[in-house]
């Protein structure tokens, strides 16, 4: 398809600026194939560009002249299922007003492609990836939503499932009819004489209900590759026809006016013999490559990856070495969730101020996204290492964890419960809300109101971590009204077998009115802390996310301290692990912001001469100089 005149210019200089970065991946993944890729790749982009609207050409200017736009204090991101906020795809667009009214800049609706009817893996087993979900809208809906967004000043987020597709996708359907061409989009295998070399070195993701790593197909009679579960069929992306239908889509639904790509389950896509078939480095030249086709088609729209994964491994997914700034945008801070979770059990922060100062600094282009609690359950990511350095055995500390989190430890505050236990391992994973595990249900429940004080300080001091660390934080939806665990999720067959959906609750909008007026109730006093904290972070020109936090070494194990060095001044963060008042040194905090510094999150003035700071139980404390 012909380009007009300037959109032929724009292609040529984006062309030639990123062609390098993909051909040197392309030589990697397609060897003695690459002039052939390469053309290919190029008709793609080309079509996309010649089909993109001009109101979104529009933002990809703006945003090459904004670069840093996701790293922006304030942008604060906003996470939720589409039925369970708002019904549907037009549901949510008659709440946007909601939304900026929380400061939202930034919407992830959970996925809401077409699945597979029945079990879907919560909708990441896609069976059509250009149709919405019947039940939430069109395709026409989405693009509607995505307009009232952006003149709203919001940037949608969507699910972009990389690993498999769903049995029941047209490419699975021809491969178990037989057609060659699709039989090569997926790994199979005719007996199990590969895939059980393969099985020697792969864990297994859902041992409870999809064990293995291979399903057998009676119609393919075949073994096929099936990660995660039986009716989601891998991708070879080894093959180069993948990953022409993958930019095909982005660009496809980049024009459809999606702002970000969450790459699900990107750490799996390249398979290799003897490993664990995850973080492999091909991964990290696809991602450079798809980058690199979306930044000449559609440089308004970034990636971001959903790696959780070990912080060894995490960091290349924001590029390192010849990757670096060249693959996503964005990566989740897995380690700072975990480690929040971890100090408020422990009443202490000597093990977060180890394991995020160990942590290698991220490229000055990448932001994190930074989370208390998210869709997924909790995986106590607790590495043996970090561990010995605060005295205590991985093992026993992860089961401890579980244990306090699931209530079942005494005088746990938690209400939580067992995910995908491990008998072999000894592995157990934690679902729960966030006001749950914080212990506002338990204290609720109880009629205590001095729990009910610290359970919001809780949640509080967790939002005010990820507010202030740097990135983008993401309210979960429902955090912000202190929602508890949703336990009718028994009562529907399809969720009864996986306890996550205790924390996918449907949006209580009556308690949302609520609040606004009933400011005294534990939901209010949890919607005006975090509806606080989000407005202080987006007056904070410190927080831009160029600017890493880094861990101070406290002579207070209670406390974790964040510094920040910004080039308009510094900003110093405590924040108070336990219940008790603690105090702390006035040296600390004086060498770094000087004697008469600013406390933004109280409003006020602190003399920092006096020989001892006391911070409350639970308290957050953002610090800068006087003058700034």
């Amino acid at each position: 398809m012909g380009l007009d005149a300037a959109t032929q210019r724009d292609f040529d200089l984006r062309w030639a600026r990123y062609i390098p970065q993909i051909r040197s991946s392309l030589e990697i993944l397609y060897p003695g194939r690459v002039d052939e890729v390469e053309s290919r790749l190029a008709e793609i982009v080309t079509t996309a560009m010649s089909e993109r609207p001009e109101e979104l050409k529009d933002l990809d200017q703006e945003r090459i002249l904004r670069p840093d736009w996701l790293q922006q204090p304030e942008m604060i991101g906003y996470v939720a299922y589409a039925d369970r906020f708002a019904g549907d795809l037009a549901g949510v667009g008659e709440h946007i007003d909601y939304l900026t009214g929380l400061g939202v800049k930034y919407l992830h609706i959970m996925p809401f492609l077409q699945p597979r009817d029945g079990a879907n893996d919560g909708g990441y087993a896609v069976a059509d990836y250009r149709k919405v979900r019947s039940d939430l809208g069109t395709m026409d809906d989405l693009e509607r939503l995505t307009k009232s967004l952006r003149e709203n000043g919001i940037s949608l987020v969507m699910d972009l499932v990389l690993n498999h597709v769903a049995k029941e996708h047209e490419w699975a359907e021809a491969a178990r009819r037989g057609e060659p061409r699709y039989r090569d989009y997926f790994i199979m295998f005719p007996d199990r004489e590969m895939p059980d070399q393969y099985e020697r070195s792969l864990p297994e993701i859902f041992p409870d209900f999809a064990p293995g790593n291979f399903t057998w197909n009676d119609e393919a009679g075949q073994w096929v590759w099936t990660t995660f579960n039986e009716y989601q069929w891998d991708l070879n992306w080894a093959n180069p026809d993948v990953l022409y239908e993958f930019v095909e889509l982005i660009c496809w639904l980049a024009n459809k006016g999606v702002d970000v790509f969450r790459l699900d389950a990107i750490a799996f896509i390249w398979k290799r013999m003897g490993t664990n078939c995850q973080n492999q480095p091909e991964v990290h030249d696809l991602t450079q490559v798809l980058r690199g086709c979306l930044r000449i088609a559609a440089p308004a729209v970034a990636f971001k990856a959903e790696a959780i994964v070990a912080p060894e491994d995490l960091m290349p997914y924001l590029g390192v070495g010849h990757h670096y700034g060249l693959v996503s945008d964005m990566a989740y801070h897995n380690e700072l969730m975990v480690q929040l979770w971890n100090s408020l059990a422990t009443g202490g922060a000597e093990m977060a101020q180890v394991a995020l100062a160990e942590m290698p600094l991220k490229p000055t282009s990448a932001t994190w996204a930074t989370y208390v609690r998210c869709h997924d359950d909790i995986g106590w990511a607790i590495s043996d290492h970090d561990a010995e350095m605060v005295g205590v055995t991985g093992f026993e500390h992860r089961k401890y964890l579980s244990d306090f989190y699931s209530g079942a430890f005494p005088g746990s505050f938690a209400r939580g419960l067992v995910f995908q236990e491990n008998p072999v391992t000894g592995d157990r994973r934690i679902s729960g809300s966030c006001a749950s595990l914080a212990g506002l249900e338990k204290a609720v429940e109880e009629g205590d109101e001095e729990a009910v004080e610290l359970a919001v300080a809780r949640i509080a001091l967790m939002y005010a971590v990820i507010s202030g660390y740097g990135g983008v934080p993401l309210l979960y939806m429902g955090d912000e009204l202190g929602m508890f665990n949703d336990m009718h999720y028994v009562d529907d067959p399809s969720h009864a077998e996986d306890n996550r959906w205790a924390h996918r609750p449907f949006m209580d909008w009556d308690l949302a009115k609520a609040v606004e007026t009933d400011t005294a109730s534990p939901a209010g006093r949890v919607n005006a802390a975090i509806r606080h904290i989000l407005g202080v972070r987006t007056a904070t020109t410190q927080i831009h996310a160029a600017t890493p936090s880094v861990p101070v070494e406290s002579p207070e194990h209670r406390l974790l301290i964040l510094e920040r060095n910004h080039p308009l001044g510094k900003m110093v963060q405590v924040y108070n692990f336990t219940g008790e008042t603690v105090s702390l040194r006035h040296d600390v905090l004086a060498k770094r912001v000087g004697f008469d510094a600013h406390e933004l999150l109280g409003g006020y003035d602190w003399d920092l001469r006096l020989p001892r700071i006391d911070f409350a139980p639970y308290q957050a404390a953002w610090f800068v100089g006087a003058e700034i």
